[in-house]
């Protein structure tokens, strides 16, 4: 969670010169570089079956591929901080899925914490959600949003799947990183995008800590956390997520708090307590 609050930051020096999908696309072939490089140090296996590179493709389509795009598209039109609270309906959704799709039992407590921590997430971005208006372009980020939100949720089905059917996760996540990228090229060309890339200090270092820790270890520690205590409550990330990128910014940016941030991360807080806390016997 403290990886990916973080990246919030990193994120804004790779705007400018090179078009968002391009820096996406970089991050993710850097991703999948080191990965691949790493298993082949290790002499880790690489080679899979048709069949599994079908659900390797699958996850890097959805984890690394169509989520971060409908992100991006969605930012074009809603201020991040409302893209931020659609996101964070992913703990729904995992909980939803994960009955659906594995027939996991649903707790009450994970049900009343997600929605302690949403409700906590909508308060500290509560100016931004106060001016939202479904209409127009609003309303196109708005479907945006929702389907990054359903597609990354459907993209951890898929990484719990290929985690119970035994894939190892350093090389199904760099298999998916590389497909995911892929994916990204592809809509970056038939957007109209340059293939460009900025050598500048700020881009070049923002970039590595994005692949390296934004990708490499946050997605390992997120799909090793999930196949140990489930996707369900694994989801619970994307409500921390926005509330540890507050703090930095205050650290980072000299942001004013104001009481309804402080009520709200009080929520997010409790939320994950409940959620992650255990039944007593």
């Amino acid at each position: 969670m403290l990886i990916w609050g973080s990246t919030w930051l990193a994120i804004k020096y790779q705007l400018g010169v090179v078009p968002p999908a391009v820096s996406v696309m970089w991050r993710f072939v850097l991703a999948a570089l080191m990965l691949l490089a790493f298993a082949k140090y290790k002499r880790l296996r690489l080679r899979f079956g048709p069949r599994d590179h079908i659900w390797l493709g699958l996850q890097g389509l959805s984890m690394f591929g169509i989520n971060y795009v409908a992100v991006y598209l969605a930012e074009q039109y809603l201020p991040s901080g409302l893209v931020a609270l659609i996101f964070s309906l992913m703990a729904f959704l995992n909980i939803v899925f994960m009955r659906l799709f594995f027939g996991t039992p649903i707790r009450s407590r994970d049900i009343v914490g997600a929605g302690i921590g949403i409700t906590g997430v909508a308060l500290v971005f509560w100016p931004e959600v106060a001016q939202f208006s479904a209409s127009g372009n609003e309303l196109i980020g708005l479907i945006y949003a929702l389907g990054s939100t359903v597609v990354a949720s459907l993209g951890t089905m898929v990484a719990t799947r290929n985690h119970r059917a035994g894939l190892p996760v350093v090389q199904v996540n760099g298999w998916g990183m590389l497909y995911g990228a892929i994916f990204v090229a592809l809509y970056a060309a038939l957007d109209g995008d340059r293939l460009q890339f900025d050598w500048s200090y700020p881009y070049v270092v923002s970039l590595i800590y994005l692949a390296l820790f934004g990708s490499v270890l946050a997605f390992g520690a997120y799909i090793t956390l999930m196949g140990r205590i489930g996707a369900g409550r694994a989801g619970y990330a994307s409500v921390a997520i926005p509330v540890v990128a507050l703090m930095l910014s205050t650290l980072v940016e000299g942001l004013r708090w104001q009481i309804v941030m402080v009520t709200g991360i009080a929520l997010c807080l409790a939320g994950n307590l409940l959620v992650l806390s255990r039944r007593k016997a």
